[in-house]
Formats: C-alpha cells, structure tokens, sequence
C-alpha cells in the first residue's frame, strides 16, 4: 500500500509538472545507443526552506558551483573517453542524461526522468519487462540527497554508482540493493582518521561536524572503544553556530587534535573562525571533502593554527582531462542559454547554465580533484559491466542483447579490472577497495603546497603507512593526551570521566602491568615468576637445589666417601686385633654396632643432592638421626660402664645385674626400638614431601623438603639431647680413671664436637635461607660422623697400629694397679 502510494505521488507530480517540459541541447545530453543519468551539484541551494508543498527548485537561480562543474565535466570526459576506445565497448557509443542536482529534496523530477519510460512510469511491471531511460546513475554529491533518491533507484534495481556519498548506512543491502560507491564509506573514512590518530599516540581530540556528519560522529564513538583515545569535545555544527564559541571551548580543554569531519562549507567557517580567534599550534584532521580545498590552502593566516592532515583519494590526476577541457572550452565555449525569461520560468528540468560559458579552462583544471577519480571510475564501472552483458571481445559487442539495469548490476558485483594502474573491485556491501593517500598543507606564505606523506589501503590487506620525516613538525610531535604516558611498570589510576584522563602508580614488588592486556592492573607474577616494584614485565625464577656438580658438593660428597673409607679400614683393624685389651675397652662387639651406624648414617648425605624427590625427603634426615642415634646410645652405655666399674663399687648388686643380664645390650635394643617407632611414626603421619619455597627468594624457588611431623622428632631430640648431657655427666666423673681405661674423655670430645656443629648448622638455619642450609646440613651428619671417628676410634686404631705394646694385657694391668695405688694413697 505504500509503495503504490508512492508510485501514484511519482506519476502525478511528473506529469503535472515535468513531461509537460523539453529542455534545450546542451552539454547537459549526449546521444548514444546506451544512456547513463547523472546528477552534479553545478549549483548549490545555500539556504533550503522547509518544504510545505509540492514545488521544484531552479537550480539555475542558486549559487553557481565550480567544484560541482568540474565533476560534471569529469563525467562527460570518461564518456569521451570510453566512445574513442576500441576495445571497451567497440561499435558501441555511450550517451548520458545530467541534471544539476541542488537541493536535498527539490531535485525529484530529474530523478523521476531517470526511472521513467517513454514519458511514463508504470506500477508494478516487471523487472524483465520495465525498461527505464537510463541503464546506469551517477550521483548526487552528499548523503542527504543520495538517500533521499536511492530508494526510488534502486527499487528498479537501477545501478546507483554514487561518487559523493559516504554514509554507512548505504551499504545495506536490503534497503538499498542497487547502491554502488566509488569513494570510502564513512566507516572507512573514521578508520583512515583513527588510524592516525593511533600513529601519532594521541588520545585528547575533538570532533566537528555538520548536519551531514552524524552518523561519522556514532561511528567516531563506536571505533575508538578499547582504543585508548578519549572524544573530548564533540559538536554537529549548523551554518549559524557559534564557531568562535565552539573553538574556544576545545582550547580551553587543551585539546591539541582536531576532527573536522564536514563539507567544504562547513570546514571555511570553522578554519576561518581559527585565524579569526588566534587559536594556534592545532592539528586539523581534515575529511576527504575539504583535505584537497585550493581556497583554503591560500587562505591568509592559515599558517598560524597549526598543522593540517588530510585524507583523500590517491589517484588524482586523469591523463588527458586537462586536454579535454581546453578542447572543450576552445570549440564550444559551453552551450549559451539562449532561452528567454518566460522560457527559463518554465523549465524544471535543471539543465540550464548560465555561469559555465564564464568558467576557464584554468578554473576548472586546478580545482579541487578529490572526486575526480571517483566519477571517473564510476563511470568505467558500468562501462565494464556492459562490456559483460554485451559479450563484448576486442572488435565488436553483441549489440542483438537487451540490456536491463538489473543485469549490469549483477556483472559489477562481480567486475575486477585495473583502471590507472589501480584495482576496481567491490565487496559485498558495493563499496570499492580502498587506495588513499594522507596528505599535509604546507601553508608556507611563499608556496603553499599540499603533500602526500602516507597511505591506507584495503586490497588485498588492510595496509596504513606514514612518513613522519615529512611532517612539518618532524620528531617533535605536538602533544594532545589528557594525561602524560605512564613509565613502564606504573599502571594507570582513573581520574575523571574519561579513559585516558588517569594518573600512574608504581606496581609493588612480583607484579606487573601489561598494557597491552590492561593498563589499570598490576598484575600478579606467576608462581615462577618474579619481578622488582614497577615493572612491566615478570622473570623467570631459577629453581634452586644443591647439585651433584656444584663445586662444593663434589668436594663434600668425596669427603664423605673418604668417611666411609676410613670407617671401613678402621672395622677391619677391630676386626683384626678382636681380642686385644684396646678393642675390649673400646666396647668390644658395641664397637662393631657403633662402626656400622656410623656407615650407614654415611649414607644419607648422598640424599641432600640433586632434585628432591620424596625417597630423598624421607631418608636424608631419617637415616643419619636414627642410626646416629644408635650411636649415641651406645657412647651412653661406654660412658656409663666406666662409672660403674670404677665409682660406683658401693652398688655391686647393681653392677652384678647389669653383667649378669646383658644390660648394655638391653639399654641400646630398647632405644633403638624407641628411636625406630620415633621415626616409622614420623614417616608415617607426615612425610616430608619435596616443596617449592616461593616466599624465600624473590628471584628464585627453593626447591628443598617439608619440615615433616614436628612432634615426633622433636622427641627425638629431646631424648638425643638427654643422652648427650648424660655421657657429658658421666665423663666428668670419670675424668681421673686410669688412661687406658678412660674412653669418658674420648666420648665427652666426640659428643662436644656434636654440639658445636649442630650448634653451627642452627645458627644458620635461623639467620639464613637458602641452598647453603642443605650443604651445612650435609655437612654437620658428615662432620659429627667425623668427630666420632677421629675423637674415639682413630686414637684407638693408632695404638693398635703403631704402638702395639700398648695393646697388651700386661701394660693394662699395670695402669690399674698404678691407680689403685693412687687412690688408695689419697
């Protein structure tokens, strides 16, 4: 219902109005045996009405465009162009249809012409029926315009290559099926813009528009999410806005960067009011629109408010245009309008001109060319597609084919061919691959020039490239950020509304910030990892243990196999002389026990080296406390039987029971028993498990063992201790038995030599952390095993091995007759 109510508008006010007129020959219209429309903005409404009625506007009567004229003689050019080739469309002429399109909405009848047949338009014909008097547009210039008439095109699925309409919502599809375009979507054009926005690091910009530009501006908020980059100020400015107002307000922000995403008309205002309001030292980022504008580029002051970049197509020049339009001013001087005034108030149909018979060749040459290449390959475009449809080879075209709009669309879908060493090719959305440039003003007051210092390209990558020696301001680029960068290793603390408004803080010691992952985070090291307070980065900590090729562990792990020799060599000389006085006074059989644990007690400093694992948590304490226990034990039963035989006669029950019963041998069963379930439990309830120590080191993970069940083996101790202070005891009452006979002294070294050597591993253990508690460790149950061989046993071989007088039954019984006498003397 809507549709038709459309349709019935469209006849009515076409027949009314325009049918009832014929326009005059001009440059306007060329014949051909194909014809394309195109709609340029050779004049321009500067102030549009609201529109209460039906009316048409005279385009004549506006304010006369140079740069819209210069696109329409593009246009007329590629035609040329393509009519003198003998290979695009040979045998076959191209013609066109221009209109001067003025107005956002007074421009409908050239629009219904286009879609019209024979003077006519019929409601719901046929696609493969309906044949329209163009097979192809172009045109307007702006988005207003385009999507005020692309619903009535493309309804017919007339191809629509536009040249001037940037908006992103043209490329959908389902509203506009037939929207080709040969210049950046809007989407692109905020990409180009934040992609050197993102170049120079800059997050404090600005954002001016005009009416036209809004949907740039959603876009401009939506791109810049997760950038980084803040809008500080944005504003859609009108043509009677307060730009000194608006200028003032962005300067007193201290924003450096300036987006001016309008039309030519709206960015003089803006630039203009800049010199007028002294603001300087600026970045203007200019849109493709004005980037090129010759007027500006020579506007007096422009110099003083800053540096402006530009983006805009890169293939400006045509080759043989500028030929083209002194050819065509010299033979025609335009079309006069010949027509009387009473004619000229009936004309609708906007292809009248007065001012273009007045327009140079020179005028039209250096004006601004940003859409040049855009119509030019606008209209190759659909010269290639009717290339295709026509079955066209290099000497003729299958002129028999009746070409339909919709045909044409559906071979530039798929067309791909070089046009002035650049790739045509569209994706799916219509909008063509994108080659621009970026330029700079220089805006010296000698010779001002327009620069290409960078390039954005979308085929067959997306590819942004800039030359920064070519900035005017070379390395020193003008700062424009809310808040100085933080140093690495200081993450960011927000302040204020926006993102990049923030101060910096040190991140603490093993965490980092990444900025890349989230600048406002301190993040925690790995548990492998370690880093110093402000660090942007963690390290690897090195896992420490004690190593089988550490020097120091070489040299301790041969002494120890030195120990076990010794210990070895000094069972076999007990061995030998087994039944001599010296080895009977040393504790006979006990001596051999003591030998042995001494042997294997050798045995667990092999388990302080190399990776912990838990066979080596388990038995590198286990064994050397037990055995050393044992030991101990049997030192206590030395010391004690000494006492006895010698000091304690008063208690000869005692003594009698203590060799009636074995008691020596009792007393070290029954601790060995005691000290065996101390450590099965100990192993039992809690086993040391190899650890990972991370607190101790900041750079590196101890890798060493669990300190296990406590209780049980501080009962050890305990009973470890106890002994000890017994044998001490018992060796200071025996400090004046006879020599041969007094052991107490080599016991009381052998336990004083224990003290102080655990006494040193203590020290270390409490003041110090590290792999040397291992090695000192190690070292102590090797040392205290030394400090029994050479405090009792060693001096007991060397009688036996070097004084072997000493070593007999006789020189015994001496010694303790010559201490009965002694006694019996005191």
């Amino acid at each position: 219902m809507f549709i038709s109510r459309i349709y019935a508008f469209l006849v009515a006010f076409t027949t009314s109005i325009f049918f009832k007129v014929s326009c005059s020959s001009s440059e306007f219209s060329l014949d051909g045996d194909y014809l394309l429309g195109g709609l340029f903005p050779v004049h321009e409404a500067e102030h549009a009405a609201p529109l209460f009625s039906l009316e048409a506007i005279e385009c004549f009567r506006q304010t006369f465009s140079n740069s819209g004229y210069q696109m329409f003689q593009v246009m007329r050019f590629a035609v040329e162009e393509i009519n003198n080739s003998t290979t695009l469309l040979p045998n076959v002429s191209l013609g066109y249809e221009v209109f001067d399109y003025c107005s956002d909405a007074k421009n409908f009848p050239s629009v219904f012409s286009f879609i019209s047949q024979n003077g006519s338009i019929s409601l719901y014909e046929k696609l493969n029926s309906h044949q329209t008097k163009v097979i192809a547009l172009t045109g307007p210039y702006g988005n207003t315009r385009t999507i005020n008439i692309a619903p009535l095109i493309t309804m017919d699925l007339i191809p629509l290559v536009n040249y001037g309409a940037s908006s992103y919502t043209l490329s959908d599809k389902l509203q506009y099926p037939s929207f080709i375009r040969t210049i950046p979507s809007n989407k692109d054009l905020i990409q180009m813009i934040i992609h050197i926005i993102r170049w120079f690091k800059w997050n404090w910009v600005a954002f001016l528009g005009d009416p036209d530009s809004e949907e740039g501006l959603q876009l401009f908020n939506n791109y810049i999410r997760n950038t980084g980059i803040c809008l500080a100020y944005q504003e859609i400015l009108n043509q009677s806005a307060n730009y000194s107002l608006t200028l003032k307000k962005i300067d007193k922000l201290n924003i450096n960067v300036i987006v001016v995403f309008t039309v030519p008309q709206y960015a003089k205002n803006i630039i203009k009011g800049a010199i007028t309001n002294n603001i300087r030292d600026k970045v203007w980022i200019a849109s493709e629109t004005w980037s090129m504008n010759q007027q500006l580029l020579k506007e007096p002051g422009i110099e003083k408010i800053g540096t402006i970049i530009g983006i805009t197509e890169r293939f400006l020049s045509l080759t043989g245009f500028n030929d083209f339009i002194y050819k065509t001013k010299e033979t025609t001087e335009v079309y006069p309008n010949d027509n009387t005034e009473s004619d000229i108030h009936t004309k609708t149909c906007n292809q009248n001109c007065d001012n273009c018979s007045l327009v140079t060749a020179e005028e039209i040459i250096n004006e601004d060319p940003t859409y040049s290449f855009a119509i030019y390959a606008a209209i190759y475009t659909i010269a290639h597609a009717l290339h295709k449809v026509l079955h066209c080879n290099m000497n003729q075209c299958n002129k028999n084919t009746t070409v339909k709009p919709y045909m044409l669309l559906g071979e530039i879908k798929k067309l791909d061919f070089s046009l002035n060493n650049y790739q045509v090719k569209y994706d799916v959305n219509g909008d063509l691959t994108i080659s621009y440039a970026i330029v700079v003003w220089h805006t010296e007051t000698n010779f001002s020039r327009i620069e290409m210092v960078g390039t954005y390209d979308t085929y067959p990558e997306i590819n942004f490239s800039m030359d920064n020696s070519l900035m005017p301001w070379h390395n020193n680029v003008p700062f424009s950020n809310c808040s100085v960068e933080c140093k690495d290793g200081f993450s960011r603390e927000h302040v204020g509304y926006h993102d990049c408004c923030f101060l910096c803080k040190k991140c603490l010691i093993n965490s980092y910030v990444n900025y890349s992952r989230d600048p406002y985070t301190c993040f925690p090291c790995a548990d492998n990892e370690w880093s110093d307070g402000g660090s942007a980065t963690c390290q690897t900590r090195s896992v420490i243990y004690l190593q089988f090729t550490d020097v120091p562990s070489i040299a301790l792990l041969f002494s120890n196999v030195c120990l076990i020799t010794l210990l070895i060599i000094t069972v076999f000389i007990f061995a030998y002389n087994y039944n001599t006085p010296v080895v009977r006074s040393a504790g006979g059989n006990m001596s051999f026990l003591m030998l042995v644990c001494m042997i294997i007690s050798c045995i667990s400093a092999f388990y302080f080296f190399g990776e912990p694992t838990l066979e080596k948590c388990t038995y590198r304490n286990t064994i050397y406390a037990f055995f050393n226990a044992v030991c101990l034990s049997c030192f206590f039963v030395r010391a004690f039987q000494i006492v006895c035989v010698f000091k304690m006669n008063e208690f000869p029950n005692v003594h009698r029971l203590w060799v009636k019963y074995n008691g020596q041998w009792i007393f070290v069963t029954s601790f060995s028993v005691f000290y065996f379930f101390v450590y099965v439990m100990y192993i039992i309830l809690k086993p040391p498990k190899p650890l990972l120590d991370l607190l101790s080191f900041k750079n590196q993970i101890f890798f060493t063992c669990e300190r296990g069940e406590v209780i049980s083996i501080s009962t050890a101790a305990f009973v470890n201790m106890f002994l000890g202070a017994l044998c001490i005891w018992f060796s200071y009452m025996a400090r004046d038995l006879p020599k041969n006979y007094n052991e107490a002294k080599s016991i009381t070294f052998s336990i004083v030599f224990l003290i102080l050597v655990w006494i040193l591993y203590f020290t270390v253990y409490f003041f110090f952390n590290s792999k040397d508690i291992l090695f000192v460790n190690a070292f102590v149950q090797i040392s205290s095993t030394y400090g029994f061989l050479f405090c009792y046993f060693i001096p007991k071989s060397y009688i036996m091995l070097f004084q072997p007088k000493k070593n007999t039954a006789a020189y015994f019984q001496t010694a303790i007759q010559n201490y009965t006498q002694t006694i019996s003397r005191s």
